[in-house]
């Protein structure tokens, strides 16, 4: 379908009528008789065609159809006078106007084509057209007029579409644009959203890690001075009195502690001076000498320094199996492991104490108050990729492994 805009100045309008009135004038100085009025009668025909159905008539001018009837009678008209005179031939800049702009893409193309050729009659008419030599000549005539301005109508055909092409493209681009600004806005507002949840969720996972290094940490230190308290007053000897009362004194130092390097975020003060091997060598030691129960510990496979994550997982987990110990099992012995497995980094913590059922305990309530347990282990673990299992029965002691795995690319040497 042909969308070129159709514009219709006065110099296009008035164009056909000038060069037809100045023709007929040419024609009246030429001729005369019955030949000048025949003449003179197609003329006035012509205008009158072209005044009731175009000039007069501009809403007619968007209806293809009528308009096809105006151009092929208008032409008729011309094509007839042309014959008749030569001089007519001028007439044809005003029929190039009409055909490109009335006539619709491809018809457009014949009709350019047609006015050539009545162009071409015109030029050739003083040939000889009754010698071979003069009908190749008039052909050539024809042929010089109907390809070029048919190759012009296609070129500007061409041209328009092109045209057309850029400019929805550049549309296309610009709504592209106004989409992508739209989109850009929105991912600002699912951004904003995203950091705030994270922030949220960060909120949250550092309220879950100081509760467990609170529990870690200061609730079994205040429960260990409570124990040594209670113990002092139920005593009397002196000197035993004194035990408690300095093992209370050196947890609560510790607690403070622990205290201080939770508020400043930083690593626990076991694992501040010493490897995981030493420190929970020194944990050991320090509750061995609280409840008196030894704890035998050994390290196997080549030690090496793992992530700071991977040490207070595996340390805080260690500290929580001896704190149970110490609350329920009544052992007379606990054995503590840590392997070095290459991919892999291991703790068992196993006593001989009165042990209990895993099933039991896991689909127990929470509880009231407020300590992690097994619970906290198992979220320790699970933070550092790692996994808790958990063996004991009822007066055959408990064994507790913590597996963590380590990629050995990744740590210190």
């Amino acid at each position: 379908m042909d969308e070129r805009p159709r514009h219709w100045t006065p110099a296009t309008t008035v164009l056909p009528y000038l060069l037809l009135g100045l023709l007929t004038l040419v024609t009246a100085a030429h001729k005369g008789g019955g030949s000048l009025a025949v003449d003179l009668t197609l003329c006035a025909l012509l205008a009158v065609w072209m005044l009731t159905v175009f000039t007069l008539r501009p809403q007619w001018r968007e209806r293809t159809g009528v308009m096809a009837v105006f151009f092929a009678v208008f032409m008729v008209l011309t094509t007839v006078l042309v014959l008749r005179d030569p001089w007519f031939g001028f007439f044809t800049p005003a029929c190039y106007v009409f055909a490109f702009r009335l006539v619709p893409w491809p018809w457009e193309l014949l009709a350019v084509g047609s006015v050539a050729a009545v162009a071409g009659l015109a030029q050739a008419y003083g040939l000889d057209k009754r010698t071979a030599l003069g009908v190749a000549e008039c052909v050539a005539v024809l042929l010089a007029n109907i390809v070029p301005m048919c190759g012009f109508a296609w070129f500007a055909q061409r041209g328009f579409r092109l045209q057309k092409e850029r400019e929805r493209a550049l549309a296309e681009i610009q709504q592209a644009n106004r989409r992508l600004e739209a989109s850009l806005a929105e991912n600002a507002v699912l951004h904003e959203q995203l950091l705030a949840r994270a922030r949220e969720a960060g909120v949250q996972d550092e309220r879950r890690r100081m509760a467990r290094e609170i529990h870690d940490t200061l609730a079994q230190g205040f429960t260990g001075i409570i124990a040594q308290l209670r113990a002092a007053a139920a005593v009397t000897d002196r000197e035993t009195w004194q035990r408690h009362v300095d093992a209370a004194a050196g947890l609560a130092q510790e607690s403070l502690a622990e205290a201080r390097r939770s508020v400043h975020a930083l690593r626990p003060e076991p694992l501040r001076t010493a490897r995981l091997g030493e420190a929970l060598t020194g944990v050991a030691e320090r509750w061995t000498a609280l409840h008196g129960t030894p704890v035998r510990v050994s390290t196997t496979g080549t030690a090496h320094a793992l992530p700071p994550e991977t040490e207070l997982a595996l340390l805080r987990t260690a500290q929580e199996a001896l704190a149970n110990v110490a609350k329920h099992a009544a052992a007379g012995q606990v054995a503590l492991t840590l392997s070095y497995l290459g991919h892999e980094v291991a703790l068992d913590v196993v006593d001989d104490g009165a042990g209990f059922d895993p099933e039991r305990v896991t689909a127990a309530p929470p509880r009231q108050d407020g300590g992690f347990g097994l619970v906290g282990m198992r979220e320790r673990i699970a933070s550092v990729a790692g996994t808790l299992q958990i063996e004991s029965e009822p007066g055959a002691g408990t064994g507790i492994s913590a597996r963590v795995p380590v990629d050995p690319t990744e740590v210190e040497t």
